[in-house]
């Protein structure tokens, strides 16, 4: 039988389609345009001839970025950071959330109390330097990676997700003589891919867009982010007109612009090509997760 959808009914959802639409076209014709940009040649770009189509269209653009050495250093150490610093950051958030879910632990309130604090009140700026500068982190890429291992955040939602396993399950597996890590490894993340999914892509977007880190903790240029190269191409005019740099020299006077560009969609494409393959998991995992008991 069909569902009758009332008039006031269909002008909410009219209203919020056009709504969504205009949105999103708001948010995706910027990135249209810097598409077109790093396709169109130099003079087209600076008569301002460019919109959201490639004018004059060439190449030029990302094979500057493609020889630049400098460029690929910075994408790997990038692509590092992000693969590693997101597995450290799943296996240490998943450790501490496994036994704040078990309702048998002692203590587990005063710790999910400090937990929430850290949430709520975030350590001051200069004690954190001070911390990572006495650890020997600054200047090297685990300045990126472990001083922010787990996000109160994130542990809550994983923990909750946690909470929905059937508590049968843990204790028919103790039963059998199982530790904690085995079950934790061998039972609950393997019945946890929707959490650890959704959380591996906060995670992951979290690093690939390192930024106020690096610049706080890295000083060795050879040891640069991505986002801090880009930040160099395109605030930094003494970066861009170095005289020493061959690279920087023949991009200043050929299409600097466009090769702005076309390092930016190259800094943004591949962190967008993961989300397809764990779309199917975000929203649940997100949901289940955020459930309270």
């Amino acid at each position: 039988m069909a569902i009758k959808i009332s008039r006031g009914r269909k002008i909410f959802l009219f209203s919020n389609l056009t709504l969504l639409i205009v949105v999103s076209c708001i948010m995706i014709f910027p990135f249209i345009h810097v598409i077109a940009q790093s396709f169109s040649s130099s003079s087209a770009i600076d008569q301002g001839r460019v919109s959201f189509l490639p004018v004059e269209f060439t190449l030029d653009n990302y094979s500057f970025v493609f020889q630049d050495a400098s460029i690929w250093r910075s994408f790997g150490i990038t692509i590092f950071i992000t693969v590693f610093g997101t597995l450290f950051n799943l296996l240490a958030t998943a450790s501490l959330a496994y036994p704040l879910s078990r309702s048998e632990l002692l203590g587990r309130k005063f710790l999910l109390l400090m937990v929430l604090f850290t949430m709520i009140f975030s350590a001051p700026l200069i004690p954190t330097y001070l911390v990572v500068q006495n650890l020997g982190l600054t200047n090297t890429i685990w300045a990126l990676i472990f001083p922010t291992a787990i996000s109160a955040f994130n542990m809550f939602v994983m923990r909750s997700f946690f909470m929905k396993i059937p508590k049968e399950l843990i204790e028919a597996s103790r039963i059998d003589g199982m530790g904690e890590l085995r079950i934790l490894f061998q039972i609950v993340l393997p019945l946890s891919k929707p959490a650890m999914a959704t959380l591996g892509i906060f995670y992951a977007v979290f690093h690939w867009n390192t930024y106020f880190q690096a610049l706080m903790f890295i000083e060795d240029r050879s040891l640069y982010p991505l986002q801090i190269k880009l930040r160099e191409m395109i605030i930094d005019e003494n970066f861009t007109s170095d005289p020493t740099s061959d690279f920087y020299s023949s991009m200043l006077s050929s299409s600097p612009e466009g090769i702005k560009m076309a390092t930016i969609i190259v800094a943004t494409v591949p962190i967008l090509l993961i989300y397809p393959f764990l779309q199917r998991y975000f929203v649940k995992g997100f949901m289940l997760g955020s459930l309270k008991d």
